[in-house]
């Protein structure tokens, strides 16, 4: 019950994760990033004067974000999906083992009581 559980968790607490990310490499993969002396400021939209902007510090380079970010992004999300797959394998061999399994044949005066045929 316990391996079941672990896993039922595991693939909710995967699939979260898989969306965070996904709405963050959405987000990122559009940012308008430029140069601001040491540090990288990034907006989604340049035409709007009130759109939030992202300062990364100390960056000297832009496409470091533009480019590495979105890649770690959706590797994170690949990872994920990995995990999440793993999970659901798991727990669906653990309900197949133990909620689907018939027993099937006639036991008549056997000598051992443990004779069940798994079908």
């Amino acid at each position: 019950l316990l391996y079941f559980v672990l896993c039922t968790t595991g693939l909710v607490i995967s699939v979260l994760v898989v969306a965070f990310a996904g709405h963050h490499h959405s987000q990122a993969s559009s940012f308008i990033c430029r140069q601001a002396e040491e540090d990288c400021e990034c907006v989604l939209d340049l035409s709007d004067p009130i759109a939030r902007t992202f300062n990364y510090k100390e960056v000297s380079d832009c496409e470091a974000i533009t480019s590495t970010l979105t890649f770690y992004y959706l590797l994170q999300i690949l990872l994920n999906l990995a995990q999440a797959m793993v999970c659901a394998i798991g727990a669906f061999i653990m309900w197949k083992h133990r909620y689907q399994v018939f027993f099937a044949g006639i036991q008549i005066r056997s000598p051992s009581t443990q004779q069940w045929q798994n079908v």
